[in-house]
């Protein structure tokens, strides 16, 4: 199996770390790391995630953080679809998930 992070998951990550770096830089590479770390263990347990609120997809609970990573297994693959704050609204369907956040570079 191989990991793939998809397009609407990188920029969602990358949305919410810069969110918390705007504070505390520190903290939003100590939870990168912790994001990164969490995410590589599905290869060894694809399905260590709880079933997802989108229809095929899990979700695994990124552990000392506020994060949920969605992610779905598809032909040997493992693919992140997006990384969510906990209290955030979730996409009501892979339509939704698979959407690509535009970026403000102001």
């Amino acid at each position: 199996m191989i990991l793939v992070w998809l397009p609407s998951a990188d920029v969602t990550r990358y949305l919410q770390l810069d969110y918390i770096a705007n504070d505390n830089p520190l903290a939003a590479i100590e939870q990168d790391i912790e994001i990164e770390n969490q995410v590589d263990l599905l290869l060894e347990q694809p399905n260590m995630g709880r079933p997802g609120r989108v229809v095929t997809t899990r979700e695994l609970v990124i552990g000392r953080t506020s994060f949920i990573v969605a992610y779905r297994i598809k032909n040997q693959r493992i693919e992140i679809l997006r990384v969510l704050h906990g209290s955030q609204q979730w996409p009501k369907n892979m339509k939704a998930m698979l959407e690509v956040p535009k970026i403000d570079l102001q």
